[in-house]
């Protein structure tokens, strides 16, 4: 793969603490086909995200990010918005599991809120797991992402992955 997916640079969106699925996709929109879904990701934690956010961003949020219902359909949406990694405190273990399963690359660092505020630019390193606030010139490291996830997230999700591994599934 050509480009580094373990690097990402970017705006920062700050969420705070206990972020349910069901405010990363709202539970009426998620049987609506993926553009609707976009329209009201994240919607009630912060208007602006929907229409604002941009291919590269970086979500940043506090502990229990992605609590509740393990539906794999919020970090899908997450991913389809373009942003390059999910940042949080602490996350859901459903939700980090199927972050690195759909290949969106998430990265736990507690203390990540009081390092980064919301429309900062910071860089993540998930190998490293070093969170770096490029507005502010700190940095903080997090926990650095298993080399096998690496591999997963490379490879574009779990599927991806398999497919690889599986002769006659490379296609």
């Amino acid at each position: 793969m050509s480009e580094d997916v373990t690097r990402h640079h970017g705006r920062a969106w700050t969420f705070g603490d206990n972020v349910p699925t069901d405010s990363i996709t709202p539970t009426e929109y998620v049987m609506e086909p993926m553009e609707t879904r976009l329209q009201h990701v994240l919607e009630d934690r912060n208007p602006d995200f929907p229409s604002k956010v941009e291919p590269g961003d970086i979500v940043v949020a506090g502990q229990h990010f992605g609590q509740s219902s393990g539906r794999a359909v919020a970090p899908k949406t997450l991913k389809a918005t373009g942003i390059g990694c999910v940042v949080a405190e602490s996350f859901a273990r459903t939700f980090y599991r199927n972050g690195f399963e759909i290949g969106l690359p998430v990265l736990s660092c507690p203390g990540v809120l009081d390092l980064v505020s919301d429309g900062d630019i910071v860089s993540v390193g998930l190998a490293s797991g070093v969170v770096s606030n490029e507005t502010t010139g700190e940095s903080l490291e997090g926990d650095p992402v298993d080399p096998f996830l690496l591999k997963m997230i490379e490879a574009g999700g779990l599927i991806a992955f398999a497919k690889r591994g599986i002769p006659g599934l490379e296609n």
